[in-house]
């Protein structure tokens, strides 16, 4: 099945939900072995016995396993989504990456933070999980960068169920950052020719010396990120989507002001028997949004998460499951 038609998913699902009493959530403190030391996470369940499980994996930058990012990000979006999967009758772990936030103890090695570096510390939660449920296997889910994760690490991994993606890019990362920043008018020509040759000699795994550059740039091409960048661009999501070969559930929202509906179509196109299910005004934290920059960019501080996303992902996750 290639589409489903999210709007009579989701009435279907909440008017259901409305008749039942809504299960009690029991939170916990979770921990796993990674390769640089100890990772930490919150495991969520509705109790009762063969339940799914999903890993939740964050995206981009300084982002907690809650979902808030300090560059402005609050609200708890992940969090609130992992309450409604619970309730929806799915486990979830949701975690810290390496060296940030409760997993700050967890080095990396001399080569930095890697995409394959956080695909191995999923590799670790998996085995954690499976061995404290045993579980035949784990879902696997990331949001927006997570995605890339997510897709990496279902390459070789053992026990994954099959993946949950929500607001990924359907390109290269380099690609979708280039775009973002022509795109956007506020940018004066010089940063858009200087973003170009930052972006493309990251492509080809060259460094750059970037001290000369407009102040709006030096965060995003700090020489310090610039090994992370290098991993993060070398990886074509749509191939790794090809190469993988258990069930896909694709989540986009309309309003995604960060991955356009083009990268939503381009996952889809990967693979003729994967699901996609479509939000109509739902933006890329996962709250309803407007499509006018300024009010989407608003919820962002805080706002509900997108109604139905849980129960079209959870409606997904227990048809594959049984």
């Amino acid at each position: 099945m290639r589409t489903l038609i999210a709007a009579l998913a989701t009435a279907a699902v909440a008017s259901a939900a409305m008749a039942q009493p809504t299960p009690p959530i029991a939170s916990t403190e979770i921990s796993a072995d990674g390769p640089g030391g100890t990772l930490k996470g919150t495991w969520r369940s509705p109790g009762g016995p063969n339940r799914p499980v999903m890993l939740f994996i964050p995206g981009s930058g300084p982002t907690d396993r809650d979902g808030n990012n300090p560059l402005g990000v609050a609200g708890i979006p992940y969090g609130k989504l992992m309450n409604a999967l619970a309730r929806e009758g799915i486990i979830t772990v949701a975690v810290d990456k390496r060296g940030q936030f409760g997993s700050a103890g967890a080095a990396f090695g001399p080569e930095g933070p890697t995409i394959a570096a956080y695909a191995a510390d999923m590799k670790a939660w998996i085995r954690q999980i499976r061995s404290e449920t045993a579980a035949p296997c784990v879902w696997l889910s990331g949001h927006s960068e997570g995605v890339l994760v997510a897709l990496v690490t279902a390459q070789d991994a053992e026990g994954v169920c099959g993946l949950v993606l929500i607001s990924g890019p359907g390109r290269r990362l380099s690609d979708v950052i280039r775009e973002q920043i022509k795109s956007n008018p506020a940018n004066p020509p010089e940063v858009v020719t200087q973003a170009e040759t930052a972006l493309s000699a990251l492509e080809r795994g060259q460094k750059i010396d970037v001290s000369g550059f407009h102040p709006a740039l030096q965060p995003l091409f700090n020489p310090g990120v610039q090994g992370f960048l290098i991993s993060l661009f070398a990886y074509d999501p749509v191939d790794l989507l090809k190469a993988y070969k258990g069930p896909v559930l694709l989540v986009h929202g309309t309003t995604d002001i960060q991955i356009s509906n083009a990268d939503a179509w381009r996952l889809a196109d990967a693979r003729a028997d994967l699901s996609l299910v479509v939000l109509d005004g739902m933006n890329h934290v996962m709250r309803r949004a407007p499509a006018d920059r300024v009010a989407n960019a608003a919820t962002y501080a805080d706002a509900p998460v997108f109604p139905g996303l849980a129960a079209n992902i959870a409606s997904f996750i227990k048809s594959k499951s049984r």
